[in-house]
């Protein structure tokens, strides 16, 4: 098994003011020991501007990474570059890269066909679909999205912020949640065109402030999780696939009780099995970890395990459930947990890997 990591290469300037120097040299392959959880590195694809986001096509042939900028060759633009892997040592061969058509691109999706791929622009608040060629490579955006709109934070919310595009299991809906706005914005996805259309429902509204940054599916397919990452809580939705839309359940902190300080969320993930959920806390430099009621689909807290490191931007979860991978973005390492399958706790497993200004973990099997 391999694990990819993406990183910032440059300087950049989040939406909250603060500017990271990013350090990486571009997108790091591992070789997992699926025994002991421990990583090797085996190849390092120099060459990559911010490769904050990465996605693998569903024949695992090929990668995409979101190249986080706000201007490409003059144009207030990001682009997305499609790799094809070559050999067993995680090595990438660019095939090529395309605008995104809006600024910091931080999260990219390939649909389960792999014949798509979705853009959420950050800065710029739009999202892109791009078709996929059959060399891997993508062709030139078939759908853009721009939102409009704020919400009640003035500095954080003041204009739109798409963060992420989410297909629900039947590869019918497109939902983004969007942090400047409060909503997660539902849209019918059209396969034969690559168009994103208006949905009877179009939204469901979060608490105001909330700030929506991710959205996942339970393995079942009729409960929904979003990550919030300016209030730190997690909110449950169950989902009627007939329609694409959502209801609440219930909202739960990522955070202890009594917790005083700053912090915000940042990751979500589902574990394989279905039984637990795991949100990233980035200020507590921590894992907040949930059991999942089989009924209802609600989040019970279950602790939290300190990533051993500051600002846990990303989080990923072997395919057998058996252990996580946190990047730690300010501290320049990975640490290796091991997952307790029936409790869902974290426990160390004594691996740190340095690899500078992580962002995110993905595992190729």
């Amino acid at each position: 098994m391999l694990v990819f990591v993406g990183t910032y290469t440059d300087p950049i300037l989040f939406g909250s003011g603060q500017v990271l120097q990013g350090k990486g040299e571009g997108i790091y392959a591992y070789r997992f020991d699926e025994v002991a959880g421990a990583l090797q590195r085996v190849n390092t694809n120099p060459g990559v501007t911010n490769p904050s986001y990465l996605a693998f096509h569903p024949n695992r042939r090929f990668l995409y990474a979101v190249n986080e900028l706000k201007e490409y060759q003059g144009k207030a633009t990001g682009t997305v570059s499609a790799f094809a892997l070559e050999g067993d040592e995680g090595r990438l061969r660019l095939v090529n890269k395309q605008l995104t058509h809006g600024t910091d691109p931080c999260h990219v999706l390939v649909d389960d066909l792999g014949r798509h791929v979705f853009v959420a622009n950050f800065m710029s608040g739009s999202v892109c679909v791009l078709p996929v060629r059959a060399d891997g490579g993508l062709g030139e955006a078939s759908d853009f999205i721009r939102h409009q709109g704020s919400s009640v934070d003035p500095i954080r919310q003041n204009v739109p912020h798409a963060h992420a595009v989410t297909l629900d299991p039947a590869n019918r809906f497109a939902f983004v949640p969007d942090l400047g706005l409060d909503k997660v914005l539902a849209y019918r996805f059209d396969p034969r065109r690559g168009m994103l259309e208006p949905n009877g429902a179009p939204w469901i509204k979060m608490k105001p402030g909330a700030g929506p940054r991710q959205i996942v599916f339970h393995p079942g397919g009729s409960r929904a999780y979003v990550v919030n990452e300016l209030d730190s809580t997690v909110s449950v939705l169950s989902y009627d696939a007939g329609g694409g839309s959502f209801d609440y359940i219930d909202t739960v902190s990522t955070l202890p009780a009594g917790f005083v300080g700053v912090s915000t969320c940042a990751d979500i993930q589902v574990s394989p099995s279905g039984r637990h959920v795991y949100a990233s806390n980035r200020g507590h430099d921590s894992i907040a970890i949930f059991a999942v009621d089989a009924q209802s689909g609600a989040l019970q807290p279950r602790g939290h395990e300190s990533t051993r490191g500051r600002t846990p931007r990303s989080f990923g979860i072997d395919p057998t459930g058996r252990f996580l991978v946190a990047a730690n973005q300010d501290t320049d390492s990975l640490t290796v947990f091991r997952v307790d399958a029936a409790e869902g706790r974290l426990e160390p497993t004594g691996q740190v890997v340095s690899v500078p200004t992580p962002v995110c973990v993905r595992f190729l099997r």
